[in-house]
């Protein structure tokens, strides 16, 4: 029973003291922590095509090099020729998630059962068509027709298990007849269980819209984006696709545009991230077609996930 005659006096100021103490250790350490929390705490995966030429000389010794630059997992752009379930063992031996596969549509309409094989096989939890040829784009004479192709695709996939995903440029911007984006139409027209999108930023701002925008709008619809960075000076002769290998005839003004690292172009990342977010996306996958800045391939993609890891 407590009476004033049994209370120590100094005892209870000394307890007092250290529960204050305590406290304000608490206190401080949690406000550091708040003020120190980083803003990316999404996993970051970096789509290989990035680092092409390095995966095609040496595949293995590439996925540890993504490894350790602290990338949480990759999408592929192929296998190299490499047996689905060494790849697995490779990624898994690395610690790295097996996110994703561009595969493309020739080869998912010529035998999606195999590629759904391959890359369950591989750990995958998404297949994405990567990008399509001029007839199957927006006003394109096969464009109705690969709409209803992504939509026999979608419903094996999902009857797999698997997610597919559909991976803009620009020109799926284009108009149709309507007034309807291609993009946004192909959208309306495959149900979300059956395509989910996979929306890259860069040719996102480059058709003249808004990233942080489009996140908003494909809200619960974007489990994967790539973030991508690039420079824009003047005005472009033709368009860009040279640059990644297609459309090799074409002849641009070399600093007209280029790929960048993230941080060093005109995407406003950070907000980007945070739409990320918002929106429920899963994972966040660094790409740069080609390198800049007098930088390797290797040494672009390590600038991107050191810029994102330091963003706060």
């Amino acid at each position: 029973m407590f009476t004033y005659k049994n209370f120590n006096f100094m005892k209870f100021t000394k307890l007092f003291a250290c529960v204050l103490a305590v406290a304000g250790m608490m206190s401080c350490g949690n406000g550091a922590k708040k003020s120190d929390t980083a803003l990316v705490d999404l996993p970051i995966a970096v789509q290989l095509y990035s680092v092409r030429g390095d995966m095609e000389a040496d595949f293995v010794g590439t996925l540890a090099k993504v490894k350790n630059m602290g990338y949480d997992g990759v999408e592929f752009a192929g296998l190299f020729g490499n047996c689905p379930k060494q790849v697995k063992h490779w990624c898994d031996s690395l610690g790295l998630d097996a996110v994703a596969a561009h595969v493309p549509l020739a080869d998912m309409l010529a035998d999606v059962d195999k590629v759904i094989a391959d890359y369950k096989a591989v750990g995958c939890e998404y297949i994405v068509v990567p990008y399509v040829t001029a007839e199957r784009r927006p006003n394109g004479e096969l464009f109705m027709q690969m709409v209803e192709e992504i939509k026999s695709i979608g419903e094996k996939a999902t009857a797999a298990g698997l997610t597919l995903l559909y991976h803009n440029h620009d020109f799926e911007f284009n108009k149709l007849e309507n007034g309807q984006c291609g993009l946004d139409y192909l959208y309306e027209n495959v149900p979300a269980n059956l395509l989910q999108t996979e929306l890259d930023m860069c040719w996102v701002k480059y058709a003249g819209y808004e990233p942080v925008e489009y996140l908003k709008k494909y809200d619960g619809r974007s489990p994967v984006v790539h973030l991508k960075d690039y420079y824009k000076e003047g005005e472009m002769e033709g368009d860009p696709y040279a640059l990644i290998g297609l459309n090799e005839d074409e002849a641009k003004p070399a600093s007209a545009f280029e790929f960048r690292p993230l941080g060093t172009g005109v995407q406003d990342i950070p907000s980007i991230v945070i739409a990320a977010k918002k929106a429920g996306s899963k994972w966040l996958i660094v790409e740069q077609d080609n390198p800049s800045l007098q930088k390797s391939p290797l040494e672009c993609i390590q600038m991107s996930i050191e810029y994102l890891k330091g963003l706060k």
